[in-house]
Protein backbone atom coordinates (compact mmCIF):
# COMPACT_ATOMS: atom_id res chain seq x y z
CA UNK A 1 0.00 0.00 0.00
CA UNK A 2 1.74 3.33 -0.83
CA UNK A 3 1.62 5.93 1.65
CA UNK A 4 0.15 9.03 0.21
CA UNK A 5 2.88 11.24 -0.09
CA UNK A 6 4.55 8.33 -2.32
CA UNK A 7 1.08 8.23 -4.46
CA UNK A 8 1.60 12.18 -4.75
CA UNK A 9 5.01 11.79 -6.07
CA UNK A 10 4.17 8.88 -8.47
CA UNK A 11 1.37 11.26 -9.97
CA UNK A 12 3.26 14.01 -10.46
CA UNK A 13 5.81 11.93 -11.83
CA UNK A 14 3.43 11.18 -14.26
CA UNK A 15 2.25 14.53 -15.40
CA UNK A 16 5.75 15.64 -15.98
CA UNK A 17 6.19 12.59 -18.16
CA UNK A 18 3.61 14.19 -20.32
CA UNK A 19 4.38 17.80 -20.21
CA UNK A 20 8.10 17.29 -20.17
CA UNK A 21 9.20 19.30 -17.03
CA UNK A 22 11.53 18.12 -14.30
CA UNK A 23 9.60 16.17 -11.87
CA UNK A 24 12.09 16.49 -9.00
CA UNK A 25 11.77 20.30 -9.56
CA UNK A 26 7.89 20.23 -8.84
CA UNK A 27 7.78 17.72 -6.42
CA UNK A 28 10.22 19.79 -4.42
CA UNK A 29 8.13 23.08 -5.15
CA UNK A 30 4.91 21.85 -4.03
CA UNK A 31 5.86 19.39 -1.01
CA UNK A 32 5.72 20.78 2.65
CA UNK A 33 8.65 17.34 3.24
CA UNK A 34 12.18 17.78 3.61
CA UNK A 35 14.86 17.01 0.54
CA UNK A 36 15.57 14.25 2.73
CA UNK A 37 11.94 12.93 3.13
CA UNK A 38 11.63 13.31 -0.55
CA UNK A 39 14.64 11.47 -1.60
CA UNK A 40 13.63 8.58 1.08
CA UNK A 41 10.17 8.15 -0.82
CA UNK A 42 11.78 8.25 -4.04
CA UNK A 43 14.27 5.31 -2.80
CA UNK A 44 11.79 2.89 -1.26
CA UNK A 45 9.48 3.74 -4.70
CA UNK A 46 12.59 2.47 -7.00
CA UNK A 47 12.92 -0.26 -4.34
CA UNK A 48 9.38 -1.07 -5.01
CA UNK A 49 9.75 -0.86 -8.86
CA UNK A 50 7.10 1.75 -9.33
CA UNK A 51 9.99 4.48 -10.10
CA UNK A 52 12.88 3.74 -12.81
CA UNK A 53 16.32 4.09 -11.49
CA UNK A 54 16.55 7.80 -13.50
CA UNK A 55 14.63 8.65 -10.49
CA UNK A 56 12.13 10.90 -12.69
CA UNK A 57 9.99 8.49 -14.56
CA UNK A 58 7.22 5.89 -12.98
CA UNK A 59 7.55 2.63 -14.35
CA UNK A 60 4.86 0.32 -15.55
CA UNK A 61 3.33 -0.80 -11.97
CA UNK A 62 3.66 2.85 -11.14
CA UNK A 63 1.31 3.58 -13.58
CA UNK A 64 -1.16 0.67 -13.02
CA UNK A 65 -1.10 1.96 -9.54
CA UNK A 66 -2.58 5.65 -10.18
CA UNK A 67 -6.14 5.74 -11.75
CA UNK A 68 -5.97 8.74 -13.86
CA UNK A 69 -9.01 10.61 -15.05
CA UNK A 70 -9.95 12.44 -18.71
CA UNK A 71 -12.15 15.05 -19.01
CA UNK A 72 -12.60 17.20 -21.79
CA UNK A 73 -14.71 20.77 -23.12
CA UNK A 74 -14.53 23.81 -24.32
CA UNK A 75 -14.10 25.69 -20.88
CA UNK A 76 -14.64 29.30 -22.68
CA UNK A 77 -15.80 30.97 -19.31
CA UNK A 78 -15.47 28.95 -16.22
CA UNK A 79 -18.48 28.60 -13.99
CA UNK A 80 -20.22 26.62 -11.07
CA UNK A 81 -21.18 23.57 -13.35
CA UNK A 82 -17.63 23.11 -14.82
CA UNK A 83 -16.39 23.60 -11.04
CA UNK A 84 -18.60 20.80 -10.35
CA UNK A 85 -17.99 18.67 -13.03
CA UNK A 86 -14.46 18.69 -12.75
CA UNK A 87 -14.43 18.19 -8.66
CA UNK A 88 -16.75 15.06 -9.20
CA UNK A 89 -14.41 13.65 -12.15
CA UNK A 90 -11.29 14.16 -9.72
CA UNK A 91 -12.66 12.51 -6.93
CA UNK A 92 -13.01 8.97 -9.50
CA UNK A 93 -9.41 8.58 -9.17
CA UNK A 94 -5.69 10.36 -8.64
CA UNK A 95 -4.70 12.38 -11.30
CA UNK A 96 -7.24 14.57 -13.21
CA UNK A 97 -6.08 15.37 -16.54
CA UNK A 98 -8.42 17.88 -18.87
CA UNK A 99 -8.13 18.46 -22.55
CA UNK A 100 -9.58 21.91 -23.53
CA UNK A 101 -10.91 22.16 -27.22
CA UNK A 102 -8.73 23.84 -29.98
CA UNK A 103 -10.41 27.35 -30.93
CA UNK A 104 -11.29 25.61 -34.62
CA UNK A 105 -13.30 22.65 -32.76
CA UNK A 106 -14.61 25.32 -30.15
CA UNK A 107 -16.33 26.77 -33.17
CA UNK A 108 -17.67 23.86 -34.66
CA UNK A 109 -18.98 22.84 -31.11
CA UNK A 110 -20.51 26.18 -29.84
CA UNK A 111 -21.08 27.52 -33.36
CA UNK A 112 -19.46 31.04 -32.30
CA UNK A 113 -15.61 32.07 -31.90
CA UNK A 114 -14.85 31.65 -28.24
CA UNK A 115 -14.37 34.57 -26.29
CA UNK A 116 -10.66 33.02 -25.29
CA UNK A 117 -8.03 31.72 -27.27
CA UNK A 118 -6.95 28.41 -26.32
CA UNK A 119 -3.93 28.89 -24.92
CA UNK A 120 -5.83 31.51 -22.71
CA UNK A 121 -8.47 28.60 -22.00
CA UNK A 122 -5.67 26.00 -21.30
CA UNK A 123 -3.71 28.17 -18.63
CA UNK A 124 -7.13 28.98 -16.86
CA UNK A 125 -7.90 25.19 -16.35
CA UNK A 126 -4.39 24.43 -15.50
CA UNK A 127 -5.14 27.50 -12.53
CA UNK A 128 -7.77 25.22 -11.18
CA UNK A 129 -6.63 23.39 -7.70
CA UNK A 130 -8.76 19.92 -8.66
CA UNK A 131 -6.69 19.96 -12.22
CA UNK A 132 -3.57 18.09 -12.00
CA UNK A 133 -2.82 18.88 -16.34
CA UNK A 134 -4.53 20.67 -18.97
CA UNK A 135 -3.63 20.00 -22.42
CA UNK A 136 -4.85 21.58 -25.74
CA UNK A 137 -6.45 19.20 -27.59
CA UNK A 138 -5.84 17.63 -31.48
CA UNK A 139 -8.09 18.84 -33.87
CA UNK A 140 -8.15 15.70 -36.26
CA UNK A 141 -8.18 13.05 -34.12
CA UNK A 142 -9.13 13.14 -30.11
CA UNK A 143 -8.44 10.01 -29.49
CA UNK A 144 -4.37 10.75 -30.22
CA UNK A 145 -4.69 12.69 -26.98
CA UNK A 146 -6.52 9.94 -25.42
CA UNK A 147 -3.57 7.76 -26.39
CA UNK A 148 -1.21 10.46 -25.31
CA UNK A 149 -2.72 10.38 -21.80
CA UNK A 150 -3.88 6.38 -21.48
CA UNK A 151 -6.76 6.78 -18.65
CA UNK A 152 -8.24 4.54 -16.56
CA UNK A 153 -11.62 7.06 -16.81
CA UNK A 154 -12.98 9.36 -19.41
CA UNK A 155 -15.56 11.68 -17.67
CA UNK A 156 -18.15 13.14 -19.66
CA UNK A 157 -19.92 16.22 -18.48
CA UNK A 158 -23.90 16.76 -18.42
CA UNK A 159 -23.79 18.99 -21.30
CA UNK A 160 -21.23 16.95 -23.56
CA UNK A 161 -22.67 15.61 -26.34
CA UNK A 162 -20.07 12.71 -26.85
CA UNK A 163 -22.12 9.33 -27.18
CA UNK A 164 -20.16 6.70 -25.16
CA UNK A 165 -20.51 4.41 -27.74
CA UNK A 166 -18.14 6.24 -29.49
CA UNK A 167 -15.80 7.24 -26.71
CA UNK A 168 -16.00 3.12 -26.10
CA UNK A 169 -15.23 2.29 -29.73
CA UNK A 170 -12.35 4.51 -30.29
CA UNK A 171 -10.36 3.35 -26.69
CA UNK A 172 -10.79 0.04 -28.84
CA UNK A 173 -9.55 1.03 -31.75
CA UNK A 174 -6.17 2.07 -29.71
CA UNK A 175 -6.70 -0.35 -27.14
CA UNK A 176 -7.39 0.98 -24.19
CA UNK A 177 -9.90 -0.47 -21.48
CA UNK A 178 -11.42 2.77 -20.08
CA UNK A 179 -14.25 2.92 -17.98
CA UNK A 180 -16.80 5.97 -19.38
CA UNK A 181 -18.32 7.91 -16.76
CA UNK A 182 -21.15 10.00 -17.21
CA UNK A 183 -21.12 13.62 -14.46
CA UNK A 184 -24.26 14.82 -13.17
CA UNK A 185 -24.46 18.72 -12.49
CA UNK A 186 -26.37 20.46 -9.59
CA UNK A 187 -26.96 23.20 -11.76
CA UNK A 188 -28.10 21.96 -15.55
CA UNK A 189 -28.73 25.45 -16.26
CA UNK A 190 -25.42 26.62 -16.59
CA UNK A 191 -23.21 26.80 -19.40
CA UNK A 192 -20.59 29.63 -20.74
CA UNK A 193 -23.15 29.83 -24.02
CA UNK A 194 -25.87 30.80 -21.92
CA UNK A 195 -24.02 33.25 -19.78
CA UNK A 196 -22.56 34.81 -22.56
CA UNK A 197 -25.69 35.72 -23.97
CA UNK A 198 -27.20 36.71 -20.75
CA UNK A 199 -24.35 39.14 -20.28
CA UNK A 200 -24.63 40.37 -24.08
CA UNK A 201 -28.19 41.18 -23.04
CA UNK A 202 -27.69 43.09 -19.83
CA UNK A 203 -25.09 45.06 -21.80
CA UNK A 204 -27.17 46.13 -24.27
CA UNK A 205 -30.07 46.87 -21.48
CA UNK A 206 -27.72 49.18 -19.77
Amino acid sequence: MLESNQKQILCTMYVCQINGSNPLDVIKSKSLLSDDAINSAIDELVQNQFVNEDRITITESGRNSLRVVLAGGVFDIIHPGHIYTLNAAKELGDVLVVVVATDNTAVKMKKRSPLHSQEQRQELVNSLSMVDLCLVGQEDDIFKTVNRVRPQIIALGYDQVHQEKFITDGCKRIELDAEVARLQSPIPDSSSSKIQKEYGESIHGI
